[in-house]
């Protein structure tokens, strides 16, 4: 972007407009600039400044740099694509004074998206997921000016029932919440409250939606009210920690030694999709994983590598710490 405002800063330079006739045919050289109608976005009106002295038209601070120099050191590439996509809507929001929201986003990409955000000047951005704890947030964005306090944008739903002769999982109320026709995306973090049902953050515009629509989790016959963020019931989540000694860092040697569980049946589990790495699908067996990653099996849970130090005969000594 920046070296499309340079070619056409460097065109309007030499264009002289001393006279009508001369103004307009600078006009049209400058807009016939074969990179300018490629942008996806004009160059603000401030930017552009006239020398009354020289009698041309010049850019000064056309832009600011572009997203994609934001994103340096972002290796996922579905977590860079996100940011881009979340940084490209900041921008938006800046330049015209208003707030713009995110859907519920994974861990990985908020982390990504607020380090970037950070980094942009005259932008505000908030991530909220509607208790403190709250792993899948949305992120408001806009001009300081445009946004003065934190918007109200999640809320959250009691789901309640009988659970006590027939337990449901996380996997359970979250299929049922998606079984009405909602995507993935709408629903945040879900806490589960054992035999009294479970607690969901959502979109507040589908809360209505979903106390009218959800019926039923499992076999069991569900009620679902709305409820204020502070009536949440949540706790910090409860881990397991221990070390192990492999001889590689692959994801089917640490998971199977975090699960306890054989390396040719997490090998069928990786193949089958049940496999996620920073909450995106593994396809690889031998993706190497480093500290701070999160490896997640369906119906198994969530591990997270910790410290990682080599032995003296060259192998891993890796810290695990497992979810409960």
């Amino acid at each position: 972007m920046a070296m499309v405002a340079g070619s056409c800063a460097a065109a309007a330079a030499v264009i002289p407009i001393s006279s009508g006739r001369s103004l307009a045919r600078a006009a049209q050289r400058l807009l016939a600039c074969p990179l300018l109608p490629q942008t996806r976005e004009p160059f603000p009106l401030a930017t552009l400044t006239r020398s009354p002295s020289r009698g041309i038209c010049q850019i000064a601070h056309a832009l600011k740099p572009g997203p994609d120099s934001l994103l340096q050191g972002v290796g996922d590439k579905n977590v860079a694509e996100a940011v881009k996509n979340i940084l490209d809507m900041a921008r938006r929001a800046s330049s015209r004074r208003e707030v713009l929201h995110t859907d519920f986003l994974t861990p990985p990409v908020v982390k990504e998206s607020m380090s970037a955000l950070e980094k942009s000047s005259d932008i505000r951005a908030v991530a909220q997921g509607g208790y403190p704890q709250a792993e899948r947030c949305r992120i408001s964005v806009g001009h300081s000016d445009a946004m003065t306090t934190d918007p109200d944008v999640v809320a959250a739903l009691s789901i309640s029932g009988n659970f006590g002769f027939e337990a449901c999982s996380h996997g359970d109320f979250l299929g049922a919440i998606l079984g009405t026709g909602i995507v993935r995306e709408k629903v945040g973090d879900i806490l589960l409250q054992g035999e009294k049902g479970a607690q969901v953050l959502v979109v507040p515009e589908l809360t209505e939606f979903l106390i009218s629509a959800l019926d039923k989790v499992g076999n069991v016959p569900v009620t679902c009210k709305q409820i204020p963020l502070l009536a949440l019931e949540y706790e910090p989540p409860r881990t397991k920690s221990f070390k192990t000694v492999e001889a590689s860092l692959r994801v089917d040697a640490l998971a199977s030694a975090g699960f306890k569980i054989s390396r040719s049946k997490l090998v069928n589990l990786i193949s089958a999709g049940d496999v996620r790495v920073n909450w995106s699908p593994v396809i690889k067996n031998g993706t190497v994983l480093k500290t701070g990653d999160v490896v997640s099996i369906n119906g198994k849970g969530r591990l997270k590598i910790g410290e990682i130090t080599t032995t003296r005969k060259g192998k891993y000594a890796v810290q695990l710490i497992r979810y409960i």
